[in-house]
């Protein structure tokens, strides 16, 4: 069944008359019970921050998505990676994670985690299965984003992975990027997957969200009992919202997968332009990884600008019209942000230019070239560019 489909019926109540066409929002922090032995004897929910039908069909779903084993919801993206993180870590122990990931999960990772004595190394992304020499006997998990957040880096993930279980090393992939759609980590080998929902699955940026997809149930199990520990707990009216995101997810994501690629194509021959970097065209360094792994690409993509000043940056962001500046991807609004500010990185990636990062709505594509063609009609670079 594909998904389009399969996503169009998953998590929907038993159809008989009067059926509602999603499971109903239950508000509750108190659940109640007739027999005091039902409080204590593991057979039920007991308590509101436990979840409800429509988190249990949610979870189905994402389930579904990632051919996983078991899912936890949690409040966002970022809680989702640090959850995935937190379950496979203890003091004393050593972690990879990809140099260009999202920054909020490396500042986590530079501070929260440090605090508690996990020491966290950055590799190149470019690694592949080069990485086993950098696991030691205390390494616990890597993690990666792939594409990298900003600069869509993508990781030979199979050659990861083989070098992480020959040590028994836990493999996180965040993949909020290609919805799961494109991208399937645990079929490729990866013992985790990480999404924020907020981003497609939410599809209209009024909420935040996010999940964790275990390939295994033992492995579910253990972020599940992180998750309890530490109070996690998601809103029933999100998590419908996200549900419901699911019933369009294949039609929307596809939308924008078109139009990112033809605007990039569209920069690629601007003079203005000094390099796009997009997977799916043959001039990114990873487009045969991309070719082997992935079976499509995604609303989000970047530009490297011919150098220019920091002002020219900001005026040039500042004349557009349709992409408003704003920190996600993913929902009907185009988006644009300047990635120079909050780049940190421990390897040098020489783009040679300012970085702008553009996530494609649902907009229509002439309006975007449109928009874009006058706001760099008045861009100026300098001249030795």
């Amino acid at each position: 069944m594909k998904k389009s489909t399969k996503f169009a019926h998953i998590g929907r109540p038993e159809i008989k008359a009067g059926a509602s066409v999603n499971p109903s929002v239950m508000r509750a922090s108190t659940l109640l019970f007739d027999k005091a032995d039902d409080l204590y004897n593991g057979k039920h929910r007991i308590y509101g921050r436990h979840g409800s039908p429509v988190h249990d069909a949610l979870k189905q779903a994402f389930c579904a998505l990632e051919n996983g084993a078991g899912c936890t919801l949690t409040p966002s993206g970022l809680s989702a990676n640090s959850l995935s993180i937190l379950a496979n870590v203890k003091a004393g122990d050593h972690i990879l994670v990809s140099d260009s990931s999202y920054g909020p999960i490396r500042n986590f990772c530079d501070t929260l985690l440090a605090k508690f004595g996990v020491e966290t190394e950055y590799y190149l992304p470019n690694i592949g299965g080069d990485i086993s020499g950098l696991i030691r006997k205390n390494t616990a998990c890597i993690l990666l984003e792939s594409p990298g957040s900003l600069s869509l880096e993508i990781q030979d993930l199979p050659a990861i992975v083989k070098a992480a279980r020959a040590h028994n090393v836990v493999t996180i992939v965040d993949n909020t990027w290609s919805a799961g759609l494109v991208y399937a980590p645990l079929d490729l080998g990866a013992d985790i997957s990480v999404h924020s929902a907020t981003k497609y699955f939410g599809g209209h940026g009024d909420l935040l969200f996010g999940a964790v997809i275990s390939r295994t149930k033992q492995l579910a199990r253990l972020v599940e009992k992180a998750a309890m520990a530490l109070g996690n707990s998601t809103s029933p009216d999100d998590a419908y919202q996200v549900l419901r995101g699911f019933r369009t997810l294949v039609t929307r994501c596809a939308q924008q997968e078109q139009t990112a690629l033809a605007l990039a194509k569209w920069f690629a021959k601007h003079d203005k332009i000094k390099r796009v970097i997009h997977p799916a065209l043959t001039s990114h360094p990873d487009h045969e990884l991309w070719k082997r792994d992935f079976t499509g690409s995604a609303c989000l993509f970047s530009i490297v600008l011919r150098p220019c000043d920091e002002a020219q940056v900001l005026a040039l962001l500042d004349r557009l019209k349709l992409f408003a500046k704003g920190f996600s991807f993913g929902g009907f609004e185009s988006l644009v942000i300047h990635c120079d500010p909050q780049l940190t990185r421990s390897h040098d990636p020489k783009f040679g230019g300012p970085l702008i990062r553009i996530a494609c709505g649902l907009e229509d594509i002439e309006d975007m070239k449109n928009d874009w063609g006058q706001a760099l009609e008045m861009l100026k670079i300098k001249e030795s560019a």
